[in-house]
């Protein structure tokens, strides 16, 4: 049985100090070929899931891949909400730090990474992201915006400053966030009351659809759809409350623009002779244990057209 350190060496090609590269300057490509080399070159990043107001209450939340902490004294984290490339305009977070200069930074795990990733859809202005995303909304207790319930640690910051670095489409926009108080869940610390580097089991961002588990390794998450998923609000609470779908099943699930059609699921149905005894069975338990199936599959279609069969 080969050990861990040579599964390892099979993945590793080293590389040659006399390889050949291909170079580039950056104005030769455009903001988008370049962000993409940056997002692919340089990582793994963590992610800022930052709550933020607008200047009427509203909350937004959203995911920032340009992220880390800067400072212990003062306790200082910085990330970035550039200006979107397609169009250069600016993001709903960016507009409420620098209207009312307060923000949560909410740390993620894997078991928050697909309601996450569904929180990253543009939905239109107003709209509740911890809502679309199936996440809690907890009060903080110093600044206004809410904190992830579900995220393992939650910094309340207070913005001190935005530092602007470009005006154009793909510019960054650092915000200086400093923490004025934090909360850690207990169940990802250590015997020492330190966090467990296990237990917290954070992810990272990487290049295109992938990520990274601190403590498993690299996977991957389609990206939200352009055309915005129906979001977990609109799944019908016989499936939110399942005892076999988690937080991260049911962002999956938010993350399709329409359910299969009655003709999509009988069509279905008669390809599939062991589904078609589950539902004899009437046994919902064993039928959202065959969802998850396909959904660990990342075949989200067909979990949807299980779960419809006892809607």
């Amino acid at each position: 049985m080969e050990s861990p350190d040579n599964i390892l060496d099979t993945f590793y090609v080293p590389l040659h100090p006399m390889s050949k590269t291909v170079s580039f300057n950056p104005s030769d490509l455009s903001t988008g070929q370049l962000h993409g080399y940056l997002l692919s070159a340089i990582g793994p990043r963590p992610i800022a899931f930052a709550s933020t107001i607008d200047d009427e209450g509203r909350p937004n939340l959203a995911p920032f891949s340009f992220f880390n902490v800067f400072s212990a004294n003062p306790p200082i984290l910085i990330f970035s909400p550039s200006r979107r490339v397609r169009n250069n305009t600016t993001k709903h977070t960016l507009e409420n730090v620098l209207a009312t200069k307060e923000v949560v930074i909410n740390i993620v795990n894997y078991a928050i990474v697909q309601q996450m990733s569904l929180a990253s859809t543009e939905y239109d202005e107003g709209e509740n992201e911890f809502v679309k995303a199936g996440l809690t909304m907890l009060k903080s207790d110093v600044v206004r915006p809410h904190r992830v319930a579900e995220s393992p640690v939650q910094f309340e910051c207070r913005v001190t400053k935005v530092e602007p670095l470009g005006t154009g489409g793909g510019a960054g926009n650092l915000v200086f966030s400093e923490v004025v108080k934090m909360h850690i869940h207990e169940d990802v610390l250590d015997a020492n009351g330190g966090i467990d580097q296990r237990k917290i089991d954070q992810v990272a961002r990487m290049g295109g659809n992938w990520y990274s588990r601190a403590n498993k390794g690299m996977f991957e998450v389609p990206k939200p759809l352009t055309s915005k998923g129906i979001g977990v609000d609109k799944i019908p609470e016989s499936i939110k409350t399942s005892q076999i779908l988690t937080g991260n099943d049911l962002g999956m699930l938010g993350n399709v623009e329409k359910l299969p059609s009655e003709e999509e699921i009988a069509n279905f149905l008669n390809e599939q002779l062991e589904i078609k005894k589950i539902v004899s069975a009437d046994d919902a338990i064993l039928l959202h244990s065959k969802a998850k199936e396909f959904l660990n599959n990342n075949d989200v279609l067909s979990a949807w057209k299980v779960l419809m069969l006892k809607l």
